[in-house]
């Protein structure tokens, strides 16, 4: 594959064969190394050849192989000029996404000294685990509402306020989401699963502010030297991965019917404006405002341990929470010219500059925040989107570390460690549900985050905050 350097941290895939656009990668050189040993970039130049494809297919510096597209991946299509919509390139963890909460009333000494209660007190009100279901149980019905109303449900039935609505993508809603697109199997994996964790790459953490490199914005967005914060990284669970399975199948066909040729077969697609395309909007945006409502569940638990454990003074407001794993109708400008695009981004965090509308006003002016998540052992980040980014990447930007070592390779590495008293030596408690994920999610299986960082503020697609430092671990 050819690949050429077009800058310090920007790399082309040159339009061939049947590609539409070009390939581009936003990475460091020493990130190119492990990137070019994986198959993702192939996936890069396979995206690019579905119809309707905008600008560029994109990869961020955390891509790795995906499903279809890669994770890390970012790719805009035109809905007028046939183009498509890919369960693909939205993933099977639908609206994976993460949400920030800034702690008052507790000082973080206090919960650093008493970390490791802390640490099972949450494991204990959030289920964690494969499979793990929780204490709502919901009727067929009541999915039907959560699928229309997101975290505007959950609010409802007090698991929050109303002032946490503000500071969600979407504002904690797909407004297109139709239920009636979800089968019956989704309903019953999903039923028993709203307010858990699920296992992988998901987590609950509380963290420390350990370095701010804007005072301004940090102060704004509650997140001073020192402060104490809770992390919550979770998407859809068993409902959204079977809202994913079932239309693979539907869309392998509709590939066909559409006369789309596909490079790979985990590219099935449709036309967005097609009975199927429509169709999978719908059930995603279902997808989407289940895991809303879930991560809207975990915080009014997160917030109910620190009170019961702390005192009853304690206070966990919502920075923001943005999503991972969806395909949105957007406006952007190309070559000078605004267009409704399907943007894809999977394994990607929309980054929208300042004054942006889809910003919450009390973010506006500055910026939509950015969470960005490394890995167990090291750090966090907190940015801010940029104007560069929506003229880039569609106003996308990084997700968190990316994957350097399979599951598998990260077991291998793992065996025969402790790895909980090896955090412990770092001034983490651990919790989780089971050995086996813990072994996969070693620090050693992901990239370094800094360095992901590093390559998306000097692209412009972000600016720093500030970065968070973990003391409490909860894994699946």
């Amino acid at each position: 594959m050819q690949l050429e350097r077009r800058g310090e941290f920007e790399w082309e895939i040159p339009k061939s064969g049947a590609m539409r656009v070009p390939g581009r990668v936003f990475a460091s050189a020493e990130l190119m190394e492990s990137i070019r040993e994986d198959p993702c970039l192939e996936q890069v130049q396979n995206v690019a050849c579905l119809p309707g494809i905008v600008g560029a297919s994109m990869g961020m510096p955390d891509i790795h192989w995906g499903y279809g597209f890669p994770i890390g991946g970012v790719a805009a299509f035109d809905p007028k000029e046939g183009g498509v919509i890919s369960p693909g390139g939205v993933g099977f963890d639908i609206n994976c996404g993460v949400r920030l909460l800034s702690v008052t009333g507790l000082r973080t000494k206090k919960a650093r000294e008493h970390r490791g209660e802390l640490a099972k007190a949450l494991l204990q009100a959030i289920p964690a685990g494969t499979g793990k279901g929780g204490s709502i149980h919901l009727k067929a019905h009541e999915l039907d509402v959560v699928g229309r109303e997101g975290a505007h449900w959950a609010v409802a039935q007090e698991f929050g306020t109303p002032q946490d609505l503000a500071h969600i993508e979407e504002n904690g809603r797909a407004a297109w989401a139709e239920p009636k697109h979800v089968s019956a199997d989704a309903r019953i994996r999903g039923a028993p699963q709203l307010g858990t964790l699920g296992s992988g790459n998901h987590f609950l953490e509380v963290q420390e502010v350990e370095e701010v490199y804007d005072e301004a914005a940090a102060e704004r967005l509650g997140l001073p030297l020192g402060g104490l914060t809770a992390l919550i990284h979770t998407g859809s669970r068993g409902f959204g991965h079977q809202v994913c399975d079932d239309f693979l199948d539907r869309m392998i066909q509709a590939s066909k019917t559409h006369g789309i040729e596909l490079p790979d077969r985990q590219l099935c697609s449709a036309p967005f404006d097609s009975d199927e395309g429509r169709a999978y909007f719908g059930a995603m945006g279902a997808a989407m405002n289940f895991a809303f409502a879930n991560r809207q569940v975990i915080t009014h638990r997160v917030r109910e341990v620190l009170n019961e454990r702390f005192g009853g003074k304690v206070e966990a407001a919502l920075v923001y929470d943005v999503c991972h794993n969806i395909a949105k109708l957007e406006t952007h400008v190309v070559d000078g010219v605004e267009r409704g695009l399907v943007v894809h981004r999977k394994g990607a965090t929309r980054a929208f500059g300042p004054g942006h509308p889809a910003i919450p006003e009390a973010h506006r002016d500055l910026g939509q925040p950015v969470l960005v998540p490394g890995d167990m052992g090291r750090y966090s980040y907190v940015l801010l989107g940029t104007k560069e980014a929506e003229r880039k990447t569609f106003g996308s930007c990084c997700h968190g570390a990316g994957r350097l070592l399979s599951r598998h390779k990260a077991r291998d590495l793992a065996r025969g460690r402790n790895i909980g008293k090896e955090l412990a030596k770092q001034g983490i408690s651990l919790q989780a549900a089971g050995r086996r994920t813990v072994e996969e999610e070693i620090s050693e299986a992901y990239k370094d985050v800094a360095q992901v960082v590093d390559v998306v503020v000097k692209s412009g697609l972000a600016k720093p905050v500030a970065r968070l430092k973990p003391f409490v671990v909860v894994k699946g």
